[in-house]
């Protein structure tokens, strides 16, 4: 999805607070990840990176990424194979919609903390935590050039 403009600062604190408030919740991760660098097909690129960082080794296949390419005015929300599986295509489509209109609006802290918030609903409820779930660690919010 096209975002209107470039991106001012976001809130850091606010969406790590929301990264750890939706894994608290659910056996799947959520990763924030902003590329300084142009992005020509924003799903392509958060595949490829979803892959790198090891996403897809998940016992659950439940990770969900999104990437925000500010340079490109450019974001996509995906998530694995298992989470898929469980809301099809309009709840990807839905979800952007809803953050497109935060960003058209340039409240992408805003955009970005409901991506995670409605992301981790859905991993609430599909992948819920367990106590034999291991914590995935720090929340991951990361820039790459």
């Amino acid at each position: 999805m096209k975002i209107p403009f470039l991106l001012p600062k976001i809130d850091h604190e606010r969406v790590v607070a929301a990264i750890v408030a939706a894994e608290a919740r659910t056996s799947g991760e959520i990763r924030v990840l902003v590329a300084r660098h142009k992005v020509e097909d924003p799903v392509a690129s958060a595949q490829a990176y979803f892959n790198k960082l090891g996403m897809a080794k998940s016992a659950h296949r439940n990770g969900v990424l999104i990437l925000v390419a500010p340079r490109s005015k450019r974001f996509a929300v995906i998530g694995d194979l298992g989470v898929h599986e469980k809301c099809g295509d309009s709840f990807w489509t839905g979800l952007a919609e809803a953050m497109g209109g935060h960003f058209k609006a340039g409240d992408f802290t805003e955009g970005i903390v409901h991506g995670v918030e409605r992301a981790g609903d859905l991993l609430a409820r599909t992948f819920p935590r367990t106590p034999e779930d291991a914590s995935a660690g720090p929340p991951r919010v990361t820039e790459v050039d």
